[in-house]
């Protein structure tokens, strides 16, 4: 399963404005995302620096490119596009971060079959 992570900004003052209007995300939007395959999707905010994060599995890059495409996700862009730097179709200016490191529980070490995760980064 694809896990992607970038970097989005709220513009200065905004911050608030930006929480506010994912509480709630509006429905269709929600539902675009999961009929495209979103398993998982959280956005933080650096206050100090205005720096979003985002982080989202998918079940395959395909699907996760083709949200773009759709209408909810098309006036979700229209609407955020005054409190976020975006480009001219209004898609927020993103910049995707390549991992670098990822450790995962499974099922069996958390049974304790398996060598626990935290010995292998040491």
């Amino acid at each position: 399963m694809p896990r992607k992570a970038f970097r989005m900004s709220v513009n200065e003052g905004a911050a608030g404005e930006y929480a506010n209007r994912h509480q709630p995300i509006w429905a269709d939007l929600e539902q675009v995302l999961f009929d495209h395959g979103v398993r998982t999707y959280s956005i933080f905010l650096d206050p100090a620096t205005n720096d979003l994060f985002g982080y989202v599995e998918v079940d395959s890059d395909e699907q996760w490119g083709r949200i773009a495409e759709t209408d909810a996700c098309r006036r979700w862009w229209a609407h955020m596009r005054d409190v976020m730097p975006t480009h001219a179709d209004h898609s927020p200016v993103s910049r995707d971060l390549r991992e670098v490191f990822h450790v995962e529980r499974h099922d069996r070490e958390a049974a304790g079959q398996g060598a626990r995760s935290h010995e292998a980064v040491r």
